[in-house]
């Protein structure tokens, strides 16, 4: 068994800190060297988050008091009256839903940039299986208020609604859309499903959100001879396909244009990992910053139909940049292949894993596996005064892309370097082992990015050694 490397210190010369340094309640510096514009820091609780959210509550208010409204005292006295009514009030409920669903994945900038595109996800994930739950139960419940209103049975109902009710078969081909896009998000499923299938069948929700809006505006009980209703739901699906089309359209095609990336270079960095040089024009613009990732269209016959999630491995010049990605599936390998001059186009940038989420001026930046490029490009970004120590995690040292230059930054910033190697058992990384490397650690702001259960480790581990959760800062990159 081979020994683990506990240690690379590049730099002989200890950790130089300013006088006085740390100031009392002084708050982190946001200067930063280099021409690539950066984003102002989000505060904690930003103003656009609050008003989003009380706008949600009110629409929620809003959709219930026109569904509930539409109802009346001698319908609801009908044999099937209460099934009926509460079909049609989930079904409101549902579609609701899935607008605030699509809206918390339409990447909308202000609201990624005040959270960060990994907690919108988790809350895209924790709604959407209730939107899916409500328009089951608005299926069985319409169904089950129709049969007792006809005194017929479930079966009969069924074949009644779909061959005779205008709409109904068509919404029922959009449910089973929505239902196959749910089915697939559930984490077993996605653990062993590629990420091309994945977002294909995605895709097909557009379809699917499609055919239930046409099915409940233009078929729906509660809107015949309710034009507020019609009103209110129309603004509200069409407002959600404009912001859409905007930001997951509109904006990253411009800036494709604008900019004009194109592949420049693509060479190795370490088994079966490829560093790949994009160059274009005015890069410098990009509201870009270290630890952030883009989503990554390459123009390929074989490529062109699928956009991937890649960090940044450096902070953007004015005329390239730069991400390295590892060979972990069809399409990452495929890049290793792509020829000088091939078009990009891209989506982003995303994330708050940037050093604008610092706490204090002592950093500890960790990674493992691929997850050393955002650590690499966050450590271009933090401000000169910033005093960094960096653990970076590899079977073996050519493993971890970029080690040389890693040393190289490390140690103009007289900071210190940990390059720990060697097989998964015989390295620990408890609380007392980041302890013993970093025993300042809990007056330090902790980033870490690597493979899931890396990711898990280091956190737990941190907190074990006293790091406060404002100080733990890491990004969830899955789909």
């Amino acid at each position: 068994m081979t020994a683990p490397r506990i240690s690379r210190q590049p730099p002989p010369k200890p950790p130089v800190r300013p006088r006085n340094w740390p100031p009392p309640s002084a708050p982190p510096s946001s200067r930063r060297t280099g021409r690539v514009r950066r984003r102002l820091p989000a505060p904690r609780r930003p103003l656009v988050v609050d008003a989003l959210a009380a706008a949600t509550g009110l629409g929620l208010g809003i959709s219930l008091a026109l569904g509930i409204g539409a109802q009346t005292v001698s319908a609801l006295h009908a044999p099937g009256g209460i099934a009926t009514a509460l079909g049609r009030v989930t079904g409101m409920l549902s579609g609701y839903a899935m607008v605030i669903t699509v809206l918390l994945s339409a990447r909308i900038p202000p609201l990624e940039r005040a959270l960060g595109q990994d907690r919108l996800i988790v809350w895209h994930r924790r709604i959407a299986p209730w939107g899916l739950y409500l328009l089951l139960a608005h299926a069985v419940l319409i169904t089950v208020g129709y049969a007792l209103a006809a005194k017929t049975g479930i079966l009969a109902e069924i074949g009644q609604l779909l061959w005779t009710y205008p709409g109904v078969l068509s919404a029922t081909v959009g449910s089973a859309l929505l239902l196959a896009a749910g089915v697939t998000s559930y984490r077993r499923a996605r653990r062993r499903m590629r990420y091309e299938t994945w977002w294909a069948v995605h895709l097909y929700t557009y379809l699917g959100l499609g055919l239930s809006f046409v099915h409940q505006v233009d078929t729906g009980a509660p809107f015949v001879g309710h034009s507020l209703a019609t009103a209110w739901w129309t603004s509200l699906w069409v407002g959600a396909l404009i912001v859409v089309l905007a930001f997951r359209v509109g904006l990253p095609l411009w800036r494709s244009v604008r900019h004009d990336l194109r592949v420049a270079q693509v060479s190795a960095v370490g088994p079966n990992t490829w560093s790949i040089v994009l160059s274009g024009r005015h890069l410098e613009r990009l509201p870009t910053a270290g630890g952030q990732f883009m989503m990554w269209r390459f123009l390929r016959r074989e490529l062109w139909w699928q956009a991937h999630p890649y960090s940044l491995s450096a902070t953007p010049q004015a005329d390239h940049l730069r991400i390295t990605v590892k060979e972990l599936g069809d399409h990452s390998t495929a890049l290793s292949r792509l020829t000088p001059g091939t078009r990009v186009a891209f989506e982003g940038p995303y994330g708050v894993f940037t050093a604008d989420a610092r706490q204090s001026r002592n950093v500890l930046l960790v990674g493992a596996g691929v997850g050393t490029t955002p650590i690499r490009a966050l450590l271009d970004d933090l401000p000169r005064d910033t005093h960094v120590v960096v653990l970076l995690r590899g079977r073996h040292s050519e493993d971890i892309a970029h080690l040389d230059e890693f040393e190289r930054l490390v140690g103009k910033r007289r900071g210190l370097l940990h390059a720990l190697t060697g097989p998964r058992e015989a390295v620990h990384l408890n609380a007392a082992a980041l302890h013993t490397l970093v025993p300042d650690i809990a007056g330090r702001d902790v980033f870490v990015c690597g493979p899931d259960e890396f990711t898990r480790t280091v956190i737990s581990a941190a907190r074990g050694a006293g790091v406060p959760e404002l100080h733990i800062h890491h990004e969830d990159f899955a789909f």
